[in-house]
């Protein structure tokens, strides 16, 4: 029975609350502070394209000006307090959450194996123990130090040869861990030379894992279905997320809200007790205009951004040229809890210029000169993220909204 009806611009509101993009954009953007930023949000992307700046810079970024590159490697490389695995896609992840992958870690022994071997080169099994032993004597390698003399094909992500895919297997499946990242190639290494055992832990079992899985997503999303539960981490199916909500209901330690999305209709939710009385429910988000990353927590279930915000997004960046609708890699606009435009620009550092190609306003946002100062700070700033000192508008770069 659903209790509670959050309105459009109260949901709004809690969801950019929970990704750490209602206040004002500050902090140190370093050491505890940005540990604190990332435990926050639960992961960050990893993503090496890098037309301004590669995605976790940028999502971190958004919510620390302050934050620079070499700040999250001395947090990963240095003082080992996050380690690099799967979520949706490869992420960074605190270290102090490291248990509860050991669920996903057995899975992917079992779900890999068999799927690798038709995918894969054949063979990368045989290779498991020739490169454990590489390690234990070489140290970290990457994957250009194995598999001499096997077939190579192209080099491409999907023509690994046998000891790469071995290494890979054996990084997912929790033998080895990444340790670093040089360029964007990763350096892998014994696992028991790179987790402390104390931040291990005991792995917790199934029953545990999918419960804090659920509760711990649910804390970032603010209210969610089943089914945006189990997508959050990707560690469980949605029908544990949904046998773990109807316990939970009936236990009373969750309530059903209806949350109303931005054409009016409603939508079924799961949330905390609390949520009613959620003061960030009437706090308006900080108005200042930012810069997001397509690959942005906020923006990453696209579905529900859309339903939440109107913003439909689709990334572009393996739609062939001539069928783009906006661009190759084109960043959302946030101002307040509304996204009111996209902007397609980049980096050209032989020409120390930050270049913007175009922005598309959103149906019904005006871009007037407010908007146009608030976008030349945020740009400002961004240009300090990208390192160059220069910005240019290409004629033509302001376009009617699509």
């Amino acid at each position: 029975m659903t209790h509670f009806t959050l309105t459009n611009d109260a949901a709004r509101r809690v969801f950019l609350d929970r990704h750490a993009l209602s206040e004002t954009p500050q902090g140190a953007g370093r050491g505890h502070d940005l540990l604190h930023l990332i435990e926050r949000l639960g992961f960050v992307q990893l993503d090496s394209i890098n037309t301004v700046a590669r995605a976790h810079d940028l999502i971190l970024f958004a919510r620390r000006p302050r934050y620079r590159p070499k700040s999250l490697k001395l947090l990963y490389e240095r003082d080992r307090a996050l380690f690099e695995h799967w979520t949706h896609d490869a992420a960074i992840v605190p270290i102090a959450f490291y248990p509860y992958w050991h669920m996903r870690r057995q899975r992917d022994a079992d779900l890999l194996r068999s799927r690798w071997k038709n995918w894969r080169r054949d063979g990368f099994e045989a290779q498991f123990q020739t490169v454990l032993d590489m390690i234990r004597e070489r140290g970290p390698v990457c994957s250009g130090d194995v598999g001499e003399g096997e077939k190579r094909g192209s080099g491409g992500w999907w023509d690994w040869h046998p000891s790469k895919t071995a290494l890979e297997y054996l990084w997912r499946s929790g033998a080895l861990s990444v340790v670093k990242r040089q360029g964007f190639q990763k350096y892998y290494d014994l696992t028991e030379r790179v987790i402390d055992q104390t931040a291990a832990g005991n792995a917790p079992d199934e029953e545990e894992t999918i419960d804090w899985c659920c509760r711990e997503a649910l804390n970032r999303l603010g209210f969610a279905t089943h089914g945006e539960l189990a997508a959050f981490w990707a560690h469980i199916t949605p029908a544990e997320a949904k046998g773990w909500c109807s316990r939970a209901l009936a236990e009373g330690r969750i309530i059903q809200v209806c949350v109303t999305c931005v054409d009016g209709t409603e939508r079924p939710a799961y949330a905390w007790p609390d949520l009613p009385n959620c003061p960030t429910q009437t706090i308006d988000p900080t108005p200042r205009l930012r810069v997001l990353s397509p690959f942005d927590p906020a923006l990453r279930d696209r579905k529900r951004a859309e339903r939440l915000f109107g913003f439909a997004y689709r990334i572009e960046i393996f739609v062939p040229e001539p069928r783009r609708k906006y661009g190759y890699y084109v960043f959302p606009l946030l101002e307040g809890d509304k996204v009111v435009g996209r902007i397609d620009m980049k980096a050209f550092r032989a020409e120390d210029t930050l270049r913007v190609r175009a922005l598309w306003p959103e149906r019904k946002v005006r871009w007037g000169k407010g908007r146009q100062r608030a976008l030349e700070a945020e740009l400002e700033r961004v240009q300090r993220l990208a390192g160059v000192s220069q910005l240019a508008f290409e004629d033509g770069w302001l376009r009617d909204p699509l």
